[in-house]
């Protein structure tokens, strides 16, 4: 009988072991308990198996998830969730839309500040609300698009919205939580157009607008319409960007609020040109502009950091667009428009405007032709700049009163 037992005993060891590796190709969802740390706070403890052996990861206090639907929706645990699931057998679309985009902004979302709160906005504002609860084989082609279409927003930010999702349901393929990603087969109304045609001011408008703008938002505004710069890449300017003897500046960084990153793209990072007249403008800055020892081009004096574009659009750009008469919406991008269509003017190339725009599409034109010549771009920079900075008319009172003020 002892035999039989221990048999026996054995046998059921051996099928609870089963049942139990059974158990674990299923999805975990995980279990919680509140532990007590040494600062005598309460804490949730997520268990959960990974590579066979069990893991326990502190994911939140008692403070912040008061309960435990409360931690079990928060980004980190939903993230190590899906992780933890990585090796198991997971039914197609299986998990909740708001577990993938957890997981997406714990390990995917870009580094870059401007790029990474524009994806939050449209997760946090858009897609979350709609989709967090949903199954992701519950999002289907033609609800997305209905969705979409009726959004009140422009037709290039639903399409920005639509590329993030595209995004999102891409890492999902790659992470084998779907097969398929239906926003491949979603449509926008209206695409990427604009609801608005950008402002594109005259060369002598530009002059008249730059006249009632004061030191140092006036060197910013040159910049801006003679190299045709994103404002965030002027404030990020610094001292050592600058190849004086060369006449050259290197583009390389962008700051946004106050967030120092990379530039928009791989392309945007280039060598351009500066024109002699330039120069000698860039130089009489820096002998009186704010030294700070990073070498920032624009510090603010108070903090030592660079400028907020958005307040000086508000305070200085606005008001000197209505004191110089100028029709229409005038901003930062107005001048990147400008010099752009400037360009036009000059008879330059569009391989050369390619080069100096810093644009990262590539048309047939630039494949056909290839990389323009430095001269061709200089020269091209350079009749922009004689356009922009050529002698004021007698009549200058605005600029006395830019200086006074």
């Amino acid at each position: 009988m002892g035999a039989l037992s221990g048999i026996l005993d054995n046998a059921i060891r051996a099928l609870n072991r089963k049942e139990n590796m059974f158990k674990r190709t299923r999805y975990q969802h995980g279990s919680f308990r509140l532990k007590i740390r040494a600062k005598g706070e309460q804490c949730w403890e997520l268990r959960f198996y990974e590579a066979g052996k069990r893991k326990h990861v502190l994911v939140g206090t008692q403070t912040e998830f008061p309960s435990e639907s409360a931690i079990r929706k928060s980004p980190k645990v939903q993230a190590l969730l899906v992780g933890a699931n990585a090796e198991r057998p997971i039914a197609d679309g299986d998990v909740l839309m708001g577990t993938l985009i957890a997981r997406y902004e714990l390990e995917e979302m870009p580094n870059r500040y401007s790029t990474g709160s524009a994806y939050q906005s449209y997760l946090k504002c858009h897609i979350k609300p709609r989709w967090e609860s949903t199954l992701i084989r519950n999002v289907k082609p033609m609800a997305v698009e209905d969705w979409l279409n009726h959004l009140k927003l422009a037709p290039k930010t639903k399409s920005h919205i639509k590329q993030l999702m595209h995004v999102i349901f891409g890492c999902a393929m790659r992470w084998e939580l779907a097969v398929k990603n239906p926003i491949s087969l979603v449509r926008v109304k209206g695409g990427s157009k604009r609801l608005k045609r950008p402002r594109i001011l005259s060369p002598e408008e530009f002059g008249g607008l730059a006249a009632y703008v004061k030191e140092p938002y006036k060197t910013m505004v040159v910049i801006a319409g003679c190299l045709g710069l994103r404002v965030s890449e002027i404030v990020g300017l610094q001292w050592g960007d600058f190849d004086f003897e060369n006449q050259t500046v290197l583009v390389q960084r962008g700051v946004v609020h106050g967030y120092v990153g990379d530039v928009k793209t791989e392309y945007s990072k280039d060598h351009l040109p500066l024109d002699p007249s330039l120069v000698d403008r860039l130089l009489q800055h820096k002998a009186r502009c704010y030294p700070t020892a990073e070498g920032w081009l624009f510090a603010n004096p108070v903090t030592g950091k660079p400028y907020h574009q958005e307040q000086i659009q508000k305070n200085h750009l606005t008001k000197a667009a209505i004191d110089a008469e100028i029709k229409g919406e005038v901003g930062w991008h107005t001048f990147r428009h400008s010099y752009r269509s400037w360009m036009d003017d000059t008879g330059a190339p569009l391989t050369v405007q390619q080069e100096l725009m810093r644009h990262a599409s590539v048309t047939t034109t630039m494949n056909v032709y290839g990389k323009a010549m430095t001269d061709s771009k200089r020269q091209a920079h350079s009749k922009v700049v004689q356009m922009v900075l050529k002698d004021p008319k007698p009549a200058s009172q605005p600029e006395k009163k830019a200086m006074g003020a």
